[in-house]
């Protein structure tokens, strides 16, 4: 008997793509595939017109392949939409956290987009792909004293989450070696207090979070960074209440909240004059997530603020936003090449796959569920559930529990679906496995942009002393 996809979706791994018409009014984070994504004549999938098979026999498996025309239309979609429907200026930051790398910075910058980081590496990264210091703003709970120097250095804005990172910066600023840049461009990142529904480890918008001042020190922060004016430019505020977020009320409270803060800065002779909403915009990894599209998240946003800050009579700030998932995670597809299979009568068959965990450990860290096709049996019936399982020296090493798949056999092609946000960037060597390769696939090319570590790679931080080196 045929097996049928949860949600309606027919036996067809083809029913996954979307035709021409259903592409002009969609936005990426809503699609399962990429949205170049189509079954060639072969029965294959192809993805910014390349087969994905061809493109395992080219660079090997697993394989991380990212289409272009998803990205770069999510980018767009961000952008235009906060034209469309607010006042005032915007910036979109894309949240390089998601996938930090050389060349999704060039696009994403080459789009006009800023960046968000959130380390020294994911800060030298992004100005080594060449975008604009002067729209990247540095994040994260613990900055180390170097990393607060380096930005500096960049002339980055500098979001401050805590009262550490406020007395460092003052006390660099008073060094000669690094008084010439002050005052230094910052934001102060505050705990709003809303929650949100979804994984524990991902929001960051609750009272009881690792992130940011709490509200009730709203008051010290502001007299210590108007006192510290020399010193520090508190140029905005910034919030961020989680991540993979259907919910549209959180954003808009979140909003409406901000403004306050705002009204309060000013009391303290603070001109605020950017307000940094944060990301959170979930993305459809399975049939029944529903999230919503990219305009339907900023519009009611735009109309918060802009309602909250005519009725305060203040001027409209300049809006900022940082999407990370909701840009890049269904922009991208992992391929993987089927090995071993085991099948446990009456209870379970697995299949494994040349990667899992150390590629994708989403799985078996927030137990994420993907969906899965077999890249080279596009039409085959879906005769089979099986669970998918990676290669590693783990019990938990599952990248999906019950798939339903075509029969599939040694050196078939799956593909997993929804994996450019926090796949390569949380990725790791265990079991020294070696990281994958990346491809840019666009116009039906496909350019490297993530060199497959080598057995080499693995052992090149590696130090062996003279007294452990087997004697010649």
């Amino acid at each position: 008997m045929v097996s049928t996809h949860p949600a309606g979706i027919q036996a067809n791994g083809s029913k996954y793509i979307l035709s021409s018409n259903q592409r002009e009014g969609i936005s990426p984070n809503q699609s399962l595939l990429p949205l170049s994504a189509k079954v060639n004549q072969n029965d294959n999938l192809e993805v910014g017109g390349c087969d994905v098979t061809t493109l395992v026999k080219q660079f090997g498996s697993p394989l991380y392949i990212l289409d272009e025309e998803s990205l770069r239309t999510a980018c767009c979609q961000y952008r235009d939409s906060f034209k469309q429907y607010y006042k005032g200026e915007s910036q979109v930051l894309y949240a390089s956290k998601a996938w930090n790398c050389l060349a999704v910075c060039a696009i994403v910058a080459s789009e006009g987009l800023g960046i968000d980081v959130a380390s020294g590496g994911e800060l030298y990264t992004a100005i080594t792909a060449g975008a604009d210091a002067d729209k990247i703003y540095l994040h994260s709970n613990n900055k180390s004293r170097d990393e607060l120097i380096f930005a500096v250095e960049s002339g980055c804005t500098i979001v401050v989450d805590n009262w550490y990172e406020l007395n460092t910066l003052v006390e660099l600023a008073q060094e000669n070696s690094f008084s010439s840049y002050a005052p230094y461009r910052i934001m102060l990142r505050l705990t709003p207090g809303i929650d949100c529904h979804t994984h524990d480890y991902i929001r960051t918008g609750q009272l009881d979070s690792k992130f940011g001042f709490d509200p009730n020190a709203l008051d010290d922060v502001f007299a210590f960074a108007i006192k510290n004016q020399a010193s520090l430019n508190c140029v905005g505020v910034h919030a961020h209440i989680g991540s993979q977020i259907f919910e549209r009320q959180p954003h808009q409270d979140l909003a409406a909240l901000m403004v306050e803060w705002l009204k309060k800065a000013a009391t303290y002779g603070i001109e605020i004059t950017e307000l940094n909403v944060g990301g959170g915009l979930g993305i459809r990894y399975i049939e029944s997530d529903d999230p919503p599209s990219i305009e339907e998240w900023v519009k009611p946003i735009c109309e918060v603020v802009e309602k909250a800050c005519g009725e305060a009579n203040i001027s409209l700030p300049k809006i900022l936003c940082e999407p990370g998932r909701s840009l890049i995670g269904t922009t991208c597809v992992t391929a993987y090449s089927v090995g071993a299979s085991k099948e446990i009568p009456g209870i379970r068959k697995y299949i494994a796959v040349d990667g899992g965990m150390s590629d994708n450990p989403r799985p078996i860290t927030y137990e994420s569920i993907y969906r899965a096709v077999v890249a080279n049996k596009m039409s085959a019936p879906l005769t089979e559930q099986v669970t998918i399982a990676g290669k590693h020296c783990e019990s938990g090493d599952i990248l999906i529990k019950d798939a339903q798949l075509p029969s599939t056999s040694e050196g078939d092609i799956l593909v997993v679906m929804g994996t450019g946000a926090y796949n390569y960037s949380m990725s790791s060597n265990y079991n020294r496995l070696p990281r994958p390769a990346a491809v840019l696939v666009g116009n039906g090319e496909a350019s490297l942009i993530l060199q497959r570590e080598s057995y080499q790679d693995l052992i090149r931080q590696d130090c062996l002393p003279e007294r452990l080196k087997k004697n010649e």
